[in-house]
């Protein structure tokens, strides 16, 4: 890989004295953003008032990022995704643990995982899947006040040394290109459950 990868961006080794370490380098500057906790919100969201989560389903399908809507959950892309189509699936309810969710929220979760893995696996024939929640900001959870599953398709060779060493993902699609896709490929869901 040789030259800029983004518009506007000319830095090369060669602009720099000293001697060159024959590393190409793939500049990632918007991975800055997310680095620096933009909309990130701020402390533990004991409220829906602050939550991206809570937000998302009020805005339209393209700008929340919805790719689909259930009764009592839905999904949206992961605006920072470790890999292309990786989603969320969310209950509508601010609710912190799993174990809080109703029966009908325990349902409609697993029931919209199980499609967001089908239509993953027909728009972009991931060869498999990691699912998971992290409960609580000490096991991960980014937003740890409002419960959400990870669908993060995988493919062979995917985590290669630039996540590794260079902590950069390359992502082939743009969000708004990927929920496109994947909207349009969800089946009706009230069909599906008759």
């Amino acid at each position: 890989m040789t030259g800029p990868v983004a518009p506007g961006n000319h830095e090369s080794a060669a602009d720099h004295p000293g001697e060159p370490d024959g590393f190409d380098r793939l500049w990632t500057p918007h991975r800055m953003v997310y680095i620096g906790g933009q909309d990130k919100p701020a402390g533990d969201i004991a409220t829906s008032d602050d939550c991206p989560f809570c937000r998302a389903p009020s805005l339209d399908d393209a700008t929340g990022l919805v790719v689909a809507r259930g009764t009592s959950a839905y999904v949206v892309l992961n605006l920072y995704p470790y890999n292309p189509g990786h989603l969320l699936v969310v209950p509508y309810r601010h609710v912190a643990d799993y174990t809080d969710l109703t029966p009908e929220e325990t349902v409609d979760v697993a029931e919209l995982s199980r499609t967001a893995m089908r239509v993953v696996r027909a728009v972009s024939a991931p060869h498999g899947f990691n699912l998971g929640m992290n409960q609580g900001a000490v096991a991960g959870a980014g937003i740890a006040a409002h419960l959400h599953q990870h669908v993060v398709p995988r493919w062979g060779g995917d985590a290669n040394f630039l996540p590794i060493v260079g902590r950069t993902k390359a992502l082939p699609e743009l969000l708004d290109d990927t929920r496109s896709r994947l909207a349009a490929a969800w089946p009706d869901v009230a069909a599906t459950r008759r």
